[in-house]
């Protein structure tokens, strides 16, 4: 008998049975339909016909969410998108215990940030996006442990508004704006009128320091001489000098 056919057969079938796992990478191996084992990295063999297996991609995924119109809590309608990244945390559980993971995960998500958008009112999506996008994290998180799917972060992208509603919060934005500045400007006057009134305090309270104020203001003017001061002259100053003219007899 011919051993060599024979041997020449195995050594083929073995050679087709070899498989590569990569090290972000886990085989599910299942021996006539039936799960096996967890292949781990590294040179595998899976006998051809009587063997089949599945490769799991065990590194952090990442995975748009596409744009979904929802309504929130105060009926306003806009367009809001994410991304979500998950790993596969249980790779028997990945692909035994639901059909197509990214595909189940991606629709997941889609409903369950409508569902958080829809118990929020405009303000709070657009103010609080941190806890909206902790809030959808931890409902996907928890629906997808049976699946053996760990989600790590879940991150709202951008919240799209109606044309309408855009302007009508740039023009409240606008007044709001308006309000500060005229706010700002109020406090400003009152305390410039408050030290005011307390230098008009001191200057009463000294003598002569009126007047020295006064020279000072005038010499600061004839500093440019394109200027043209009309000086008023206090009648007291002009009364002494009515005193210093001689009297006729």
């Amino acid at each position: 008998m011919d051993y060599t056919y024979i041997i020449g057969v195995l050594v083929i079938y073995m050679v087709l049975g070899l498989r590569i796992i990569k090290e972000y990478e886990r085989g599910i191996k299942f021996t006539l339909g039936k799960f096996q084992k967890v292949m781990q990295p590294g040179l595998r063999i899976v006998w051809p016909i009587l063997q089949s297996y599945q490769k799991v991609d065990v590194r952090v995924i990442a995975s748009d969410v596409p744009d979904q119109d929802c309504i929130t809590k105060d009926n306003i309608s806009v367009n809001v998108n994410a991304v979500i990244y998950y790993k596969v945390s249980d790779a028997k559980k990945a692909i035994l215990e639901v059909e197509y993971f990214k595909y189940a995960i991606n629709q997941l998500a889609q409903t369950t940030m409508r569902n958080i958008v829809g118990e929020v009112e405009l303000d709070e999506l657009l103010g609080q996006r941190d806890e909206i996008s902790l809030k959808i994290k931890t409902i996907v998180d928890k629906a997808t442990d049976p699946w053996g799917i760990k989600v790590t972060t879940v991150e709202l992208k951008d919240v799209v508004l109606p044309p309408d509603m855009k302007r009508t919060i740039s023009k409240q934005a606008e007044a709001e704006r308006e309000k500060r500045a005229v706010i700002i400007k109020a406090e400003g006057e009152v305390i410039a009128a408050t030290n005011m009134a307390k230098a008009a305090a001191t200057l009463a309270k000294s003598t002569g320091a009126l007047h020295l104020r006064t020279l000072q203001t005038l010499n600061d003017l004839s500093s440019d001489q394109s200027n043209t001061v009309v000086f008023a002259v206090p009648l007291e100053i002009l009364r002494g000098f009515e005193g210093m003219m001689p009297k006729k007899k």
